[in-house]
């Protein structure tokens, strides 16, 4: 039995994107993204979409999820796993080979096993005997709950809120059924020396600042989008607007967001090891190699087949 798709999953900054679209290349394949954040139109540098990666020797890489919905949205796993689904079917049909990359190892988990994960409403008496807890105090009621859910970009008192909300949903239903089936996928991790690691995501910030990024999160403010709807995204969008805010000096807010980024890659990482433990095959490449090389790896491990 052969594969149907490849995944390409590793931490920020380590070079999947570039890697998945050579990739997509030499397979004559298409990308579908498997990030929980680009999927919003106008966010651009804070998500690091680098839509220019989607071009190898002059020929664009078709990819799919990228700017999809409008920011002030909430997008979920439940609508990744439909929207996925959507974009699979019709790369299936027309013969064409899927690559999903990201660095939401939920995201990928849930297609490749076939997880049932429900649409779940929001709990407005939840939200209110919560509102007042800090993050710290969340992510300890977090840690209690044994259900699967991706605790890697829970940054935000928003954030750890919903994913409560989602776990507590969880405890009175039976997520453990199955409405689409597993996917026999070769999983290709991309692993990066953690100092290298800590460096490109330095580097990256700095370099995503210079280009605008602090720009980009103040239009999105003057658009209508609320504060507390880009202090949810986390990460870059919860920093940039706190001190757009007035919440944060400038300083504070760069210590704070290189240091979040950096616990950011350290807990995809830990999320990708608890996949194998799952009993998911993650075949490491390590960054640093030249691309033709973790080509030709890709490909010995493609022909060898699923079985």
């Amino acid at each position: 039995m052969g594969y149907e798709i490849i995944a390409i999953l590793g931490p920020t900054a380590s070079g999947k994107t570039v890697f998945a679209a050579a990739l997509a290349s030499e397979f004559d394949a298409e990308i579908i993204s498997a990030d929980s954040r680009q999927v919003y139109r106008g966010m651009t540098l804070g998500t690091g979409k680098d839509l220019k990666d989607y071009t190898v020797n002059g020929k664009p890489i078709p990819y799919h999820l990228i700017d999809i919905r409008n920011p002030g949205e909430k997008y979920n796993i439940f609508e990744f796993q439909r929207d996925f689904h959507t974009v699979f079917a019709s790369l299936k049909a027309k013969e064409k080979l899927p690559i999903l990359c990201g660095g939401s190892g939920l995201y990928i988990e849930s297609v490749l096993k076939g997880y049932k994960l429900l649409d779940v409403p929001e709990n407005h008496q939840l939200r209110e005997n919560l509102k007042d807890k800090s993050l710290d105090e969340l992510e300890k009621m977090l840690r209690s709950y044994k259900k699967l859910h991706n605790k890697t970009d829970v940054d935000s008192v928003q954030r750890a809120i919903r994913a409560i909300e989602i776990e507590e949903f969880y405890l009175k239903q039976n997520p453990d059924q199955r409405d689409y089936e597993p996917i026999a996928g070769l999983i290709i991790g991309v692993d990066i020396d953690r100092n290298l690691r800590r460096e490109k995501i330095s580097r990256r910030l700095k370099s995503r600042l210079d280009e605008g990024m602090l720009e980009e999160v103040k239009g999105l403010l003057e658009s209508g989008i609320s504060a507390e709807d880009l202090i949810y995204y986390g990460l870059e969008y919860k920093y940039l607007t706190l001190y757009l805010t007035g919440k944060l000096s400038y300083k504070e807010m760069y210590d704070q967001l290189e240091i979040a980024i950096h616990q950011f890659a350290k807990r995809q990482m830990t999320w990708f090891r608890g996949m194998e433990r799952r009993g998911l095959t993650i075949h490491w490449l390590r960054a640093e190699m030249p691309t033709e090389e973790k080509i030709a790896a890709v490909k010995e491990y493609w022909g060898r087949g699923s079985d």
